[in-house]
């Protein structure tokens, strides 16, 4: 069984699926991946400790937003459960993260990119809570999840490089990409690409463009559990998208 890397992807909201280059390069990563056995998604939209697991037998699709066109809604992504992924991640999680299991589907930040990536819907999958968005628990919990990749799973962080959705002001996709969504996202190629994980922790207080390029961090941190799955976080990962959508930045990544 091939070794999986793990993935930073940028998912954007519905209408991303319309973007022609953020499909053609998604795709053109997705086929330099070995094929998974499952797939793992931990999105910036299901915040919730303890660390939560979801559906494991049919797996529906949570249609979390608002005001977009109808045929955004009439989405479908059949895809399988992952029941022995599940009981796989409570066994490697330890006495003090307690895990629990719901029956809730995929939101957006899953099965958007997945429609793209896998659009037979025919790989097992399985949503993950985010337990916390402070980067150093989620660079410990993808340290305790990394032995996945051994045993053919592709582990997936969904957010987006930049999100300050409040400060935009043209929201057409092709939009300009504001000052401090440029600045943000030249800061976080640039740290990434030196491998330097203790800087990207500290966004917060470091990175330009804050606190406009995230206002919330919920869209940065699923970054940390896929560094954490890295074998050495601290190697520059393969940045293989790029580019802005509405003015935000689509900045995505594979770790080996």
């Amino acid at each position: 069984m091939s070794r999986m890397p793990a993935l930073f992807l940028s998912h954007g909201a519905p209408p991303l699926v319309d973007d022609e280059r953020w499909v053609a390069q998604l795709q053109e990563l997705t086929a330099g991946l070995p094929r998974p056995k499952a797939i793992l998604m931990a999105s910036a939209h299901w915040e919730s400790a303890p660390l939560m697991l979801g559906a494991t037998e049919t797996v529906p699709l949570v249609y979390d937003f608002g005001g977009f066109e109808r045929r955004f809604y009439e989405t479908k992504y059949a895809a399988p459960g992952a029941p022995e992924l599940a009981a796989r991640i409570e066994k490697l999680m330890p006495d003090s993260e307690r895990v629990a299991r719901t029956d809730r589907g995929l939101d957006h930040g899953a099965y958007v990119p997945l429609t793209v990536m896998y659009p037979d819907a025919d790989i097992p999958v399985l949503q993950m809570s985010l337990p916390t968005l402070e980067p150093d628990r989620l660079l410990d919990l993808g340290r305790r999840l990394a032995p996945l990749r051994d045993e053919g799973v592709l582990i997936v962080g969904s957010g987006f490089t930049t999100h300050g959705l409040p400060f935009l002001r043209d929201w057409r996709p092709q939009a300009a990409a504001p000052g401090w969504s440029r600045e943000f996202d030249a800061w976080a190629a640039e740290t990434l690409a030196r491998g330097a994980v203790d800087e990207l922790a500290e966004f917060r207080d470091r990175a330009p463009g804050m606190p406009f390029a995230h206002p919330t961090i919920e869209h940065f941190a699923p970054m940390f559990l896929t560094l954490g799955a890295a074998d050495d976080p601290e190697r520059a990962p393969e940045q293989p998208i790029d580019g802005f959508w509405m003015g935000l930045a689509k900045r995505s990544f594979q770790v080996a």
